[in-house]
């Protein structure tokens, strides 16, 4: 495919690969060579959070970051139901595609359920896990975030979502602690893939995920002893605005064998400690 003529292939520099899935084109990278390293993104992000990472890693690894149907360079169908489960689905006839084995799992965000369902269902197929500012049960204690949840299924909370570009446009900038990552040029890249309101379903659907995904959020906990196991670095933004600090308690209580690597750093951990993630990701490996 084609770069769009926003892109810039300084900031990102990597071949643009296309997989056809029975929903659309994922669009994704595939740089490096060795044991592969899978990067799974949330929301209103796309393979472009991962960068600094794919650049650092690559040199030795094969780092490999699709975009979820409807955000970065994929396809946004109209059709598609847009809910974690269904781009977990996505994800894992993605893996199965590509026929990767032995995987170094990176997730954030949505990105964490999303790609946590694999590791679940596969988890001999998972080497390593790595958990960025996430979570992987149901959120229905989180009131705050439950009340905001079911307002954005509201008239309004759609019209914002998908007429005003509220995800990228306002909720981004909130989940960095230094504004400073976030420069005008940095932004454009999460603002062009998603600007038209037939582009912003997918962050919609997210949102409203929150509260009408709680069954199935629950459901991967019920199932988590699966990932016993698995060695996991979890490395977490402390200054996250976007999800409670908390938790990253329940983390380290469900899983207390797993590293720990705590950062002066907003929601996007990945953006503002670019490189020392990426070390750490290094140093665990």
């Amino acid at each position: 495919m084609k770069s769009p003529r926003w892109l810039d292939r300084i900031l990102y520099p990597f071949a643009h690969q296309v997989v056809q899935l029975q929903t659309g084109s994922m669009h994704y990278v595939d740089e490096g060579q060795g044991e592969p390293i899978v990067f799974v993104h949330g929301t209103p992000t796309w393979s472009f959070v991962w960068r600094q990472q794919i650049k650092a890693l690559s040199r030795t690894h094969r780092c490999i970051a699709p975009d979820h149907l409807g955000f970065g360079l994929s396809d946004k169908p109209l059709n598609f139901a847009y809910t974690p489960e269904a781009h977990a689905h996505n994800l894992e006839q993605f893996i199965e595609h590509l026929q990767l084995k032995d995987i170094t799992l990176v997730v954030h965000d949505f990105g964490g359920p999303i790609g946590l369902n694999y590791a679940l269902k596969h988890p001999e197929n998972i080497k390593r896990l790595i958990i960025l500012n996430t979570w992987m049960w149901s959120l229905e204690d989180e009131s705050q975030m439950m009340k905001i949840s079911g307002f954005l299924n509201s008239i309004v909370g759609r019209f914002l979502y998908l007429n005003l570009g509220f995800s990228a446009r306002l909720l981004l900038p909130k989940g960095y602690h230094q504004k400073r990552h976030l420069s005008k040029d940095v932004h454009q890249h999460y603002l062009k893939p998603l600007n038209n309101s037939r582009s912003r379903i997918g962050t919609w659907r997210f949102a409203i995920a929150l509260k009408e995904s709680g069954p199935w959020f629950a459901s991967l906990w019920n199932q988590r002893e699966n990932l016993r196991a698995i060695p996991k670095l979890i490395l977490w933004g402390e200054k996250d605005k976007l999800l409670p600090s908390h938790l990253l308690e329940r983390w380290v209580q469900a899983f207390p064998e797993a590293q720990v690597k705590r950062f002066d750093a907003g929601h996007f951990v990945q953006e503002e400690k670019g490189g020392e993630v990426a070390d750490a990701i290094k140093e665990f490996i």
